[in-house]
């Protein structure tokens, strides 16, 4: 089973044991906001099985993110391509209590390098709300550009930024010293 770590993350697909912690983030309506509402119980049950699905089916999805010092679920992040969806996306979203410590970009990046090496993407896409102008500061700590406005499928229906980059630009800015 693919296995992602960082210094201070274990990244892993989902488990039956992170629905509880999924459920406290789906209900947490700050941590929602740029997600599209607060969850209830039967649409996380969803959201983690669609997740697990991806795994199953194409070999990737987001994966649950473990804090490694203390073992608690912290959130779901990594590649993304639903149908119709508009590029190859490595998402992220954390419970509140994780959010200013550095993880999202420390996690995104191990999975940026994963997609590109492992999945053979060539661009990958961060689809953000306009106002989520911390999801921006962590696109731009990546080296992500603003690219265009996209349109997310149904049952979604909205537009969002796209911010992302090519597999040759991650390279690049990795190299540099």
């Amino acid at each position: 089973m693919t296995q992602l770590e960082t210094a201070r993350l274990i990244l892993r697909p989902p488990r039956r044991e992170d629905y509880e912690p999924w459920l406290a983030f789906g209900a947490d309506a700050e941590v929602q906001r740029h997600l599209g509402g607060v969850l209830p119980p039967a649409l996380v049950w969803r959201s983690i099985c669609t997740m697990a699905g991806g795994w199953a089916i194409d070999g990737f999805s987001m994966f649950s993110v473990i804090e490694k010092a203390t073992g608690r679920w912290i959130g779901r992040m990594g590649p993304w391509r639903p149908a119709e969806w508009p590029g190859t996306e490595v998402g992220w979203s954390l419970v509140q209590e994780a959010w200013g410590k550095g993880y999202a970009t420390e996690g995104a990046s191990a999975c940026i390098d994963w997609a590109f090496d492992h999945l053979g993407w060539t661009e990958v896409i961060h689809c953000i709300a306009p106002e989520n102008t911390a999801s921006q500061a962590v696109a731009k700590r990546l080296g992500s550009t603003y690219l265009r406005v996209g349109h997310l499928p149904a049952p979604i229906n909205d537009s969002c930024d796209l911010w992302g980059q090519t597999r040759e630009q991650w390279r690049a800015r990795k190299a540099r010293p």
